[in-house]
Order: structure tokens, then sequence, then C-alpha cells
């Protein structure tokens, strides 16, 4: 079926394309009759705006995109992206927006990603996610006039306005929490050195096994894959003087861990403590079901939205600071067993 056109509206209405435009546009030049009648055909009719033709007339392409700089597999198993995205949606929608999502190899691939949507008009602003503690792409987004909202911490967000929540406090909870049972020796398995939320995490974990008292952590960095994951997982598990509790920077990671606990014969959590992540359907389908650290990650999806649109529609925008993920504990997290006596 041929989709409506202008010149179809202008015909059924007996009136030029040009009278239409200015009608649709709300520009002046009809009377409010020959509006009304204009847009009750251009209704009629199944009429939308042509988002190409509306781009190079200066107008908005009613679309944000997401540039994801992860391996491709993740996205397909790991609730965050997926509940992100959702709360994203829920407020493009309200306002018929779209999202374009691509995955990228590296940062430079992700710039001009950015760079192609910006000078073709496909987007109207972008979201920046995983951000690093050098990120080039702040720079880059400033620079040819993007608007953009960061998700992450905004030291290292360079200005844009930046909607995070404290991991350090989420951290000094678990640890809080572990130490109480009695855990002298935790590890924790990571995501990428370079992302600046792993940072913090980093550097909270080691304030708090300080201030609880207990001997620092062993971190182990991954790409977060479920994998990496049980690599780590089982590096740790197999060490002379194995943890009694692990924590995992993601829930993917934290249930790939069980099956390697049955493999080695451990007990979860007689033998070793595990947290992970963001709780998720995953880690509470598994048994035991795990301890986790829990936050509204669609609302946070939401307000990242409702964000850009609003820097989009030229309006001033801050930081915005979410509360911080919560510690649940659960099945997976007890007292660590006893320290075998002397021989």
């Amino acid at each position: 079926m041929k989709r409506p056109t202008m010149a179809d509206i202008a015909r059924r209405a007996g009136v030029s394309k040009v009278a239409v435009s200015y009608a649709l546009n709300g520009q002046p030049g009809v009377s409010e009759g020959t509006r009304a009648l204009i847009k009750s055909i251009a209704e009629e009719l199944g009429w939308r705006p042509n988002s190409a033709a509306r781009a190079l007339t200066g107008g908005l392409a009613q679309a944000v995109g997401l540039v994801v700089r992860r391996p491709a597999r993740t996205l397909g198993v790991e609730p965050f992206f997926m509940e992100f995205i959702s709360g994203v949606e829920t407020v493009l929608a309200e306002h018929a927006f779209a999202l374009m999502l691509q995955m990228a190899a590296d940062q430079e691939q992700e710039i001009e990603v950015c760079r192609r949507w910006w000078g073709e008009r496909r987007v109207d602003g972008v979201f920046l996610m995983d951000l690093q503690t050098d990120d080039a792409r702040v720079d880059a987004v400033r620079d040819i006039g993007l608007p953009t909202v960061a998700i992450g911490p905004p030291e290292v967000a360079g200005g844009l306005p930046a909607i995070w929540s404290d991991d350090g406090e989420s951290v000094h909870e678990i640890v809080r929490y572990l130490a109480t049972l009695g855990h002298q020796r935790i590890a924790r398995v990571a995501g990428p050195a370079g992302l600046a939320h792993t940072v913090v995490r980093d550097t909270a974990l080691a304030e708090a096994c300080r201030e609880a008292g207990i001997p620092e952590a062993t971190v182990v960095h991954t790409d977060y894959t479920g994998d990496e994951g049980a690599r780590a997982t089982r590096a740790l598990l197999i060490a002379p003087r194995r943890p009694t509790a692990i924590v995992f920077d993601n829930d993917i990671m934290a249930v790939a861990a069980l099956s390697v606990a049955q493999e080695l014969g451990l007990s979860i959590p007689a033998d070793v403590s595990i947290v992970a992540w963001d709780e998720s359907p995953l880690t509470q389908v598994v048994r035991p079901m795990l301890s986790a650290v829990t936050r509204d990650i669609p609302a946070y999806g939401a307000r990242s939205a409702t964000a850009l649109l609003a820097l989009i529609g030229g309006e001033d925008v801050g930081s915005i600071r979410e509360g911080y993920a919560r510690f649940v504990p659960r099945g997976s997290t007890s007292a660590p067993p006893p320290e075998p006596g002397p021989r």
C-alpha cells in the first residue's frame, strides 16, 4: 500500500502542498478552519512525517542513540542492559522517540558511530555507558555538539550530565556484612579495570576491608562474561588459601561460579559464600538463591531518558544521583567454614 503524502492531503483538501506544510508544521499562513481540515484528512489517511525529510529541514530526528562496547554475547544474557533499555523505552515511547542501538568493538569505533549518526541527523542525542577513567568520548561528543547524558560517575563525565549511583557505599555494605559473619578472606571477580565504576568499586573495597580490620581483598578483573567469571572463580578456589567469600561484579559470573563450586565438590555457602552485583531473575532461580545488591534498573533507564530528552529540548540538565544498590542477603552467604586446627 502506497504511503500517503502531502500531495494526497492537498488533493483531498483542495489546497496547495504549501498550505498543507504550513498546517502540519504549525506555521502561520492558513486559517484555523483550513488547518483543522488538513489535520483531520492527514489523520484519516494515516499520514506520518518523513523523518529523513524532517531532519534535512532542521527538525528533530525523534531518535536517540546507544552504542554498546561489550561482547555482543553479553547483551542476550546480562539483564542489566535489557532492564536499562526497557526503562529508556518507557519514556521514549511516551514522546514518540526511537532508540538506535549499535555494537562497537572499541572506543574509536563508538566515536565514529556517534559522529556519523549526528552528521546524518539520525539521532538527537546519545547515552554514554561504561565510562572510562580517561574517556575520549566525552571530548568527542562535546566537540561535535551532540547532546549527551553519561551513565556513570560525574567526576569522569567531563561536565556532561551524569546519572549515577554510589557503588562505593554498596561495596562498604557488602564488606561490613561479610566481616560481621566472620569472613577474613574476601575476593572479588570484577569487570574491566579501565571502567570508572570498576575503579570506584576497587577503591571502596580496599577502604572497606581496612575499616573492617580484615586483610585486603583479592581482585581479579574480567570481561563480565560467564566464561571469564568461571575461569577466575576456579583459580581462586584452587589456591592454597582460597577465599571464604567472593563478590561478583555481575550476575552472570556469580551464577557461573555455582557450577565451578559444584565441579570442585564445594558447597555454597558452607564452603564459600557468593554475592552477585545487581539482583536479577538469574540470581533468584538458582539454588541457593544468590545474595545480591539490588536497585531499580528500569527506573535508572527511565531517568536517564528523561534527562536526555530534556537536554535535547534545550533545558539545563545537571547530574542526578540515584540511590545506591542495597545489599539483600539470601541463601548463598553464611558464616565461613572453621579454620583447620594445627596438626
